[in-house]
């Protein structure tokens, strides 16, 4: 991945180096042929240095340290029916992304970003672990108990159900991607997004809703794949009756009633809870101190009246529900044990702005977050110091971007900005159609969103024979490494778009898979080119 460094003076990542790049290989013949990866590092006082590591010296460093980072599988790279040719490009490539994350997640770290030996990895011409002290760790910082369990079952995939690969289908998906067309293989389960609940503590459907989500099942049952079909209910524009829903028994087993008579009459697999926000206002909406407790009622509810086998979801944010207090929950153990996942909404974090940031980053890979918090890294943290397994997260993936009226040439360090998004852009409804506008122009769009498949046809994007994408007509592609996101800006249109692509996606899905987490689902499948990202999805996940 060469990616264009637009703003190298960004880069700065942990508490040790600006940034750790892996900038290239070269082969050795002795003892036995193998690769030497070059890693470049560059300092907080400007200087840099570049070492040479064989992979064996990487899982050296991974042993002495004793971290639950797992490094990339060691597979055979050699050609043994052509000798001259033994090099497998992919296969290094492929090797070369994990060993970098590897070493930026130890330098994202406070336990390891300073220790010796890592020190001596990055900056000493011979490495050897094995001459080093003793080294006891201190209790990890980044990396909960439930990662290194995790970790262990990685080792032997037969004792864990495979990875998910899920996304939201909503319900205006019918016309771009109709249940009788879908592909159900690159879907182990769909959301079927939004019913709300109601000034009656029961369920709004969308009109044609009924007949999509039967249309759907019909079509996912039809198609023997195994796809599960889970009813989303809520959604940023639909939670404004959650917390009169939950807030009395009399309300919550009258909303559970509708809940359960939609899993029965549609034949479903579960249901979704995309409550935005208990105890907190999101689109603006009626919340009470007591929501978060009220919705651990309903869950309990739920569960027996749905049954041990059924898939219960709660949509959540970065940080754990917030509790009578207003701070995020501490402990939210009793929420798992009757939820069969949490979906993380790792997106929004940045909308669009005069001083653009990422929508969907990766981690404070820099430092300079003002929410830090707001990130992957950070959620899959917080849940789990809560008491979420790992096992039971599902990490949301963006198949969208911003449209920022803006000159700027980089962004803003993973900053949110002054204001929330704009309420009417934020909702995550269907695409405008702006097929009529010059390639490559999209004013029309200033401060909304934009599905991954517009940037494409809008010719701000371009995709290659290869399958790669490229920008076009006047835009300059870039890569926020604070952030782990692509960029695109083009000062002539005041334009700058912030969004997920292959590669991207392909960072989170790695990072999910390696901190042991159930999977990644997407918001939302119709804004893929194709199933190009979705595809990237499942090869991260191990499952093309």
């Amino acid at each position: 991945m060469d990616w264009t460094r637009c703003c190298p003076e960004c880069s700065k990542v942990g508490n040790l180096t600006w940034y750790i790049h892996i900038i290239g290989h070269t082969t050795a013949s002795s003892p036995g042929p193998h690769i030497l990866y070059v890693v470049k590092v560059t300092f907080k006082n400007g200087q840099q240095s570049e070492v040479v590591r064989r992979y064996s010296q990487f899982a050296s460093l991974r042993k002495y340290l004793g971290d639950a980072f797992d490094l990339p599988p060691k597979r055979v790279l050699a050609n043994v029916i052509v000798p001259f040719t033994w090099v497998d490009d992919d296969l290094i490539a492929e090797r070369t992304i994990g060993l970098e994350a590897y070493l930026n997640n130890l330098n994202a770290t406070p336990e390891f970003y300073n220790n010796d030996a890592f020190l001596q990895f990055l900056s000493s011409p011979s490495f050897d672990a094995s001459t080093l002290p003793a080294y006891v760790a201190n209790a990890p910082v980044m990396v909960s108990r439930s990662v290194v369990t995790i970790d262990h079952a990685l080792e032997e995939p037969e004792t864990r159900p495979g990875p998910i690969a899920a996304a939201y289908y909503p319900t205006w998906a019918v016309w771009s991607n109709p249940p009788n067309k879908l592909n159900f293989a690159k879907f182990d389960m769909l959301f079927f997004a939004f019913v709300a609940p109601n000034a009656s503590s029961t369920l709004k459907w969308p009109r044609g809703g009924q007949d999509t989500l039967r249309r759907l099942v019909f079509a996912a049952r039809k198609s023997g794949k195994g796809t599960k079909i889970v009813l989303s209910v809520g959604g940023w524009g639909g939670s404004y009756w959650f917390s009169n829903a939950v807030k009395t028994q009399a309300n919550r087993t009258q909303f559970i009633h509708a809940l359960v008579e939609a899993v029965n009459s549609f034949g479903l697999d579960g249901v979704d809870i995309d409550w935005e926000y208990p105890n907190s206002k999101g689109a603006g909406n009626p919340h009470s101190s007591a929501d978060s407790e009220n919705f651990l009622s309903l869950l309990k509810l739920l569960r027996a009246s749905l049954g041990p086998s059924k898939i219960i979801s709660a949509a959540v944010a970065h940080v754990p529900w917030l509790g009578t207090d207003g701070r995020a929950l501490s402990d939210v153990t009793q929420f798992a044990a009757f939820l069969t996942y949490a979906n993380i909404m790792n997106y929004d974090v940045f909308g669009a702005s005069s001083k653009p940031g990422p929508n969907a980053p990766l981690g404070n890979l820099c430092g300079t977050a003002k929410d830090p918090q707001a990130s992957a890294h950070s959620a899959f943290v917080q849940w789990t110091k809560a008491g979420f397994p790992a096992s039971k997260l599902l990490l949301g993936l963006p198949l969208y971007g911003y449209v920022s009226k803006s000159t700027a040439k980089k962004l803003s360090g993973s900053l949110l900005p002054d204001s929330p998004p704009d309420p009417v852009a934020h909702p995550r409804g269907p695409a405008t159609d702006r097929s009529t506008a010059p390639a490559g122009d999209l004013s029309q769009m200033w401060g909304q969103q934009i599905p991954f498949k517009q940037l494409v046809q809008s010719g701000a994007l371009q995709k290659n024979e290869d399958g790669t994408y490229t920008a076009a007509n006047g835009y300059t592609h870039c890569w926020d490494d604070c952030s782990d996101t692509p960029f695109l800006f083009n000062v002539a249109r005041k334009t700058v778009v912030t969004y997920d692509d292959p590669f991207s996606i392909a960072s989170k899905t790695q990072f999910a898979r390696r901190s042991g987490m159930a999977g990644c689902f997407t918001w939302s499948l119709d804004q893929d080119d194709g199933s190009v990202l979705q595809d990237v999805i499942r090869a991260y996940l191990g499952k093309a």
